[in-house]
């Protein structure tokens, strides 16, 4: 096989308990809407609605060795950037229609994510009826911890997931509180797509999400996972 254009390198996120400088490659970037009962209600919605998706291309992951504080570039375009803090879920093993009761056979490992997000640019193309992606797809729109291995993690409905910005608490919740659970979510998404080994999934935010400015840092955990710090700077 030739190629015309050299392929551009593959989007890979740092693997947290292995030999330095194992990777793990990321093929897709699934996230999941409206996810926790307080976000809901802050986003306008309530009740337990059928979980929706949208996607981020697998090169807006900004990874984030451990112990390190990444740096993200406020985006083009937008004058309010929001942080959203997540669980993301890495699928070591691909399926399709794959039920509650087996999909944590396909969870390679956890991590802790943000789903960075122009507000300003999804909240117009809502109201004119138009895709988000310019709201939620940008460069660098997820940054992510290292990825540790499902066996190494322990999660349960206390497992705490929080944000700080410069500090002070933004956001803090518990797994427990998650609308649809992981093995749920991966039943509903892999009834829609053939997930793939790689394939990143942001499983939802908590209440708390508010606007960031170059200058912030972003401090995000949870339990029994990982931690990631991001500093926003200016272009």
């Amino acid at each position: 096989m030739t190629f015309v254009l050299t392929p551009p390198a593959v989007a890979a996120v740092p693997v947290a308990g292995r030999e330095p400088g194992a990777m793990f490659p990321v093929h897709r970037i699934y996230c999941v809407g409206r996810n926790y009962v307080e976000h809901a209600k802050e986003m306008g919605f309530t009740g337990r609605e059928p979980p929706f998706f949208f996607m981020k291309p697998a090169d807006a992951v900004l990874p984030v060795a451990e112990g390190s504080v990444g740096t993200m570039h406020y985006p083009s375009l937008t004058k309010d950037l929001h942080h959203e803090v997540e669980l993301v879920v890495a699928i070591g093993r691909g399926g399709r229609d794959i039920k509650a009761a087996d999909a944590l056979d396909h969870v390679w490992g956890y991590a802790v994510g943000l789903d960075m997000t122009r507000r300003d640019l999804q909240g117009e193309a809502k109201k004119q009826g138009r895709p988000w992606c310019i709201g939620k797809g940008f460069d660098e729109s997820a940054p992510i911890g290292p990825i540790r291995a499902a066996a190494d993690c322990r999660l349960g409905a206390e497992t705490e997931i929080a944000l700080e910005v410069n500090g002070a608490v933004r956001q803090k919740s518990t797994l427990g509180k998650l609308i649809w659970s992981v093995p749920e979510i991966i039943e509903h998404l892999s009834a829609a797509w053939e997930l793939q080994p790689g394939d990143l999934i942001f499983s939802g935010t908590p209440e708390g999400v508010a606007a960031v400015v170059a200058g912030d840092t972003l401090a995000a955990r949870v339990e029994g996972v990982g931690a990631l710090q991001v500093r926003l700077v200016g272009r």
